[in-house]
């Protein structure tokens, strides 16, 4: 399972935690998206084959408008985890809707 974190309040420390979780992660940031409209995050994350991890709502708009089946998007309602609390909320997620999220054919 492949996870990419989106700007706007979820912090890049994140990301080590999920990798030592065993998880591969990546910020948006570290990938040169972090001025990047939603979009094209959606697109990243479907070439890269991705779950997107945001605060945003706007991702299941631009999904339900395009018609696309991915890539799957998490999205966090609660704003100022700290990186290893959002970590551990990713994991037990994952841990519960993994096959879901790898078909790409929905959001939570």
């Amino acid at each position: 399972m492949k996870l990419l974190l989106d700007q706007g309040g979820l912090p890049r420390s994140t990301v080590l935690h999920l990798q030592n979780a065993g998880i591969e992660a990546a910020h948006v940031g570290d990938k040169g998206l972090a001025a990047a409209s939603d979009a094209k995050i959606l697109d990243f994350g479907r070439q890269e084959g991705r779950v997107v991890v945001t605060l945003d709502a706007d991702f299941h708009v631009l999904l339900a408008l395009s018609g696309a089946t991915g890539p799957s998007v998490i999205r966090i309602r609660i704003e100022g985890l700290r990186a290893e609390n959002l970590a551990s909320l990713l994991v037990n997620v994952l841990q519960v809707c993994k096959d879901d999220l790898m078909e790409g054919l929905w959001s939570l």
